[in-house]
Order: structure tokens, then sequence, then C-alpha cells
């Protein structure tokens, strides 16, 4: 099995929720947070979920904390904590978790990660698979956020595949129109994450000009329509992808991966989580 890892700095995650505050307009506490407090709740955070909040990434943590409190109407973060280890309040933690997340992503990110995965890592996958006779491909996208990076992936593959059908054909009439996806090649991508919002906006498939700026004309024409201000993910481009929520904390782990991304979801983790 094939890991892309990330294992980002406490600095740059803390940055990124900063930013992340910032433009939501998000002040200062108006409830004070004792130290006892803000460790039970990490605490339950870690057992639930394993994020890790250090001390660069604390003010974040207090903010989302804050803005929960305001939001379930009560005084003290204390009454904030009973609330979440009730079972009334499982779905109170689920919009917890969701918020502590950054979702920061976008379109062919970390190019070099990609770039050793498309010309390398791919094709000696294809082709010890076909000595096989073994057509079937898995991928992970763990913490896929809105979707970027699971279509980039599946963007990807595709074109992999095509390239590596043109110098391995097999002996039988292609059909047309051509597939995106090579017979008997199969494909499936599996795309994870804790926050349902983002799982729903992955499964549109729809972006915005800005978070379309990383993509080439090329990739733009094959495989997206452009509808409106928007562009959508085209249907066979999105067969390929399944999205899906997934705690890794606490929940099974997708077996019989051939490949797994989840450097956007390892930073969230300590050390000992991240083993």
């Amino acid at each position: 099995m094939l890991a892309a890892r990330r294992r980002s700095s406490g600095s740059k995650l803390a940055s990124e929720e900063r930013q992340f505050m910032s433009t939501l307009g998000i002040s200062g506490t108006s409830i004070q947070l004792t130290q006892a407090e803000l460790k039970l709740l990490q605490a339950l955070i870690y057992q639930e979920c394993g994020m890790h909040f250090d001390e660069r990434r604390t003010h974040f943590l207090q903010d989302r904390l804050q803005r929960r409190l305001k939001e379930c109407q009560l005084d003290s973060f204390y009454s904030y904590y009973r609330l979440l280890i009730s079972h009334e309040g499982r779905q109170e933690l689920s919009r917890l978790l969701e918020n502590l997340t950054v979702n920061e992503t976008s379109f062919f990110r970390n190019k070099a990660q990609l770039e050793l995965f498309h010309k390398y890592i791919l094709d000696d996958l294809l082709r010890r698979k076909q000595e096989r006779r073994d057509y079937s491909i898995r991928i992970w996208s763990a913490g896929c956020s809105t979707g970027q990076e699971p279509y980039t992936i599946a963007m990807l593959v595709a074109d992999g595949l095509a390239y590596h059908y043109l110098r391995n054909p097999f002996p039988m009439e292609m059909p047309f129109p051509k597939p995106l996806i090579p017979s008997p090649w199969r494909v499936e991508i599996l795309a994870s994450d804790i926050s349902y919002s983002v799982l729903r906006a992955g499964q549109e498939g729809a972006y915005n000009g800005a978070q379309m700026e990383p993509v080439d004309y090329s990739y733009r024409l094959r495989y997206f329509d452009k509808v409106g201000e928007r562009y959508i993910i085209k249907k066979a481009l999105k067969e390929l992808v399944h999205f899906d929520f997934h705690n890794l904390k606490t929940e099974y782990l997708p077996q019989r991966n051939d490949i797994i991304f989840c450097r956007n979801v390892m930073m969230y983790f300590d050390e000992a989580e991240q083993k």
C-alpha cells in the first residue's frame, strides 16, 4: 500500500486557522474559559476524533468553542462539556467537530506530490496490476474537504489509464464513444471527511471561477461543464468518486486501498495518532 501523507507544521495550520477566523469576523470571547474546562474539552475532542490542539492553536479552539456556546445558549463551558458527553448532545458534538476543521483545499494542490503520483507511482501500479490481471484501482482521499483533491486524483487516474492503454492495448474493439475508463479497468475513489457540509459540496461537484484557477484549460475542457458562472464536474468523472462520512479515530478503516492520500487530515493529529 502506498500512502501520500501530510505532516504539516503546527504553525502553518495555526496560520490557516487565524486567516479562516478573520474571514468570519470572529473576535474575542465573552465568557471566560478556564484552564480546567479547556483541558476537559481538549481531552474529549482528542478522544472523539484525534484532533490535537497545541498552544499555537488554542486561540482558534477557544473561538470555535465560544461560537458553539453562544449557539447553544449556555452560560458556561462546563455546561457545554456536560452537553457534549450526554446522549442528547451527540448531534452538537458532531457540529463542534465539523467546526474545528479548516477545510482549506484546492485543485492540483501540492504539485510535487501529484507529479510523483502521476508520473511514477500510478504508472508502476498499473503495470503491476496488469501483470496480475487485476484491473481494479481503489484510492482513498481521507479528509477530502469539498472534493477538489479526489476529483484531481480522478482526472490524473483517467489520464494515466488512457496513456497506459495506448501502450498496452487489449485485443478488443474500443466502444464509441470512448469511455472515460477503458475496459476492463475499474476505478473507485473513496472521498471521506468528518464534515457533512463539505461532503455535500463535494457530491455536488460545482466550483466557481476562483476555485478553478489552478485547473488548466485542457482539464476544464475534458472534465467540466460550464453552467453560468460555475464549473460542474462531468458525470463520467463524478461517478468515479464516492463521498462518505468517516471519523478516522472511531470508525473502521476502509480496506484494500492501493493508494491513500491523507496529508490533509494528518496535520490535525499529534505524532502518536499519525502513527
